[in-house]
């Protein structure tokens, strides 16, 4: 048996170090890069329907600039994540900080079986609406 958070003190560890990178770089990705280079989707270009990520630079985009709604429609595992990554992150500093009778948040196995429900859900949506109906999303 695991001594008690030592997976979530490495998880937050390793979240700072996200937010701290991830921010940086992408400021630099959304910055220089989107806005300029729109590459096509290789596998939607090569096969003619949806990868499991199409969408994912849209919802995150969307997210960025408040637009809670749409990023969930582009790809709900982006708004997920999101709210995942907040909820933890903040709960565990709380719980650094001993602010109230706050616990962190524990990691739990669901997170991912969740997410990889989400993605299969999502690709096999869009797929479904584009191959029987020619709604692009």
């Amino acid at each position: 048996m695991r001594e008690s958070g030592i997976l979530e003190r490495q998880l937050y560890r390793i979240g700072l170090i996200v937010l701290a990178l991830g921010g940086l770089f992408g400021f630099v990705y959304f910055k220089f890069f989107v806005t300029r280079y729109t590459y096509p989707c290789v596998f939607y270009s090569g096969f003619g329907f949806y990868c499991p990520g199409c969408g994912g630079t849209r919802a995150v985009l969307a997210l960025l600039h408040g637009r809670f709604l749409e990023a969930l429609w582009y790809h709900p595992l982006v708004p997920y994540s999101a709210a995942l990554f907040a909820g933890f992150m903040l709960t565990q500093t709380l719980e650094r900080l001993h602010v109230g009778n706050i616990k962190g948040w524990k990691f739990h196995n669901w997170y991912l079986w969740a997410a990889l429900a989400i993605i299969i859900c999502n690709w096999a949506l869009k797929n479904y609406l584009w191959l029987t109906f020619g709604i692009e999303v």
